[in-house]
């Protein structure tokens, strides 16, 4: 871990927090705190069929996962204090030079990596009423910024972000964030912007990285099932990025609704790249009963494809396991089908497939029209009680053909179990 000034100052302040609270009233401190720990065993196959006979054919891994989190309450008062904190660590249970780069472990082609590789933050909180205030440890949530967990570790960030409640039906967020540390990574670095769609950085020396990223954004719901926001995202001297969102769940009979969720995102430059994006989606759902039948579109128009920090996840419709179908001019269809095996008594017990089909996207004068497809599909179970409960078990599947992304076949194997300690 990297020993930013950030870092400094929250390991101060969570020091001088720690020696403060014997001296308030911590009743609430403790009540309200919980923790847990989840094991998370990954296994994940990739197999690359487009490639020769020089290159690599496979990313084939498997690790073991440890995720301890745990958050206090806070110190009671007009404005309370707490704590959270969060570790990781990653063992390498198969591996090879040939095999690796799966984003499960700190390893790429021809070079597997260390054994293991661990992670920390700690987050000291404040709250006044309804506005919590955090510094240290962040794992967003929001359209502007979204935390990937997919591997085994989660990404994380350093940071402060303010969350405040204070208005009913008004949430609003705002805040900044200094560094990430990647889902295969133990250290922490600076942020960076996905190179993808036509995306160019015009400061050599800067290789693409940001110093902060300010964020803030507005959801208003209006009903019970409209809710409308607004979210701006800006990687200083990269990019700026405002994301507007509707969503609207209409009751249509007992156990049947159709959810219409509309996003519409402008990206442009900040000085020193040649970002320029409208990007409009929109998806479709119906459900009945178990059942949830959706229909995605998705639209790039500008210069360059979507912006985002790289590791996250955009806040895209098409986004999905492994492309995001955001290139240049590119214009994508999504059809997917979910059952909750709930509905005939089998709980816990979920399924989803999906395909999304990309065309028209803008490869360059030299080069055709591009076009890439992607299937996916999931099959998951969690224990619902007894001895074992909290345990699931994934299998994802997915196959791509694509112009820029080549063939792949992929597979992954995840059991979780989530223990709660407190």
């Amino acid at each position: 871990m990297s020993k930013t000034r950030l870092a400094q100052a929250v390991a101060l302040a969570t020091l001088g927090a720690s020696l403060t609270l014997p001296s308030l009233a911590y009743a609430e401190f403790i009540e309200d705190s919980k923790a847990s720990l989840e094991l998370r065993n990954f296994y994940f196959n990739r197999d690359l069929r487009h490639t020769t006979a020089t290159q690599q054919s496979k990313r084939e891994e498997w690790a073991q996962g440890f995720i301890f989190k745990a958050e206090s309450g806070f110190t009671e008062g007009t404005v309370g204090f707490g704590l959270d904190a969060y570790a990781g660590l990653g063992l390498k249970l198969d591996s090879s030079d040939d095999r690796a780069g799966s984003n499960l472990l700190p390893s790429s082609f021809s070079d597997e990596g260390p054994g293991e590789y661990s992670e920390a933050t700690a987050t000291f909180k404040a709250r006044a009423s309804k506005t919590v205030l955090k510094i240290g440890g962040l794992m967003p949530k929001l359209p502007s910024v979204s935390a990937n967990d997919s591997r085994l570790l989660p990404q994380n960030f350093l940071g402060g972000h303010l969350n405040s409640q204070e208005i009913a039906g008004l949430t609003v967020d705002a805040g900044q964030l200094k560094e990430t540390n990647q889902r295969d990574s133990s250290d922490f670095q600076d942020l960076s912007l996905n190179s993808l769609g036509g995306i160019r950085n015009f400061n050599a020396a800067s290789k693409g990285e940001g110093d902060d990223f300010n964020f803030a954004g507005l959801s208003y719901k209006w009903q019970d099932n409209l809710t409308t926001s607004y979210h701006y995202g800006e990687l200083e001297e990269l990019y700026k990025q405002h994301i507007f969102n509707v969503v609207h769940v209409l009751p249509i009979a007992d156990k049947q609704s159709l959810k219409t969720d509309l996003r519409y995102a402008r990206t442009t430059d900040d000085g020193s790249s040649n970002i320029d994006n409208n990007y409009f989606g929109a998806m479709f759902t119906y459900a009945l009963s178990g059942h949830s039948f959706a229909l995605g579109y998705q639209k790039m128009s500008g210069d360059t494809g979507f912006a985002y920090l790289n590791g996250t996840d955009p806040f895209l419709v098409n986004y999905v396991q492994i492309g995001d179908f955001a290139n240049k001019d590119e214009t994508s269809w999504q059809a997917r089908y979910d059952f909750n095996f709930a509905s005939i008594g089998i709980p816990g017990l979920t399924f989803m497939t999906r395909y999304i089909s990309g065309d028209n996207i803008d490869r360059g004068s030299a080069l055709s029209e591009g076009k890439e497809w992607e299937r996916n599909m999931d099959i998951g179970y969690v224990v619902q009680e007894g001895a074992l409960k909290n345990l699931g078990v994934k299998w994802r599947n997915a196959t791509v053909r694509s112009d820029g992304l080549g063939e792949l076949d992929e597979n992954r194997l995840i059991v979780s179990y989530t223990i709660p300690l407190l």
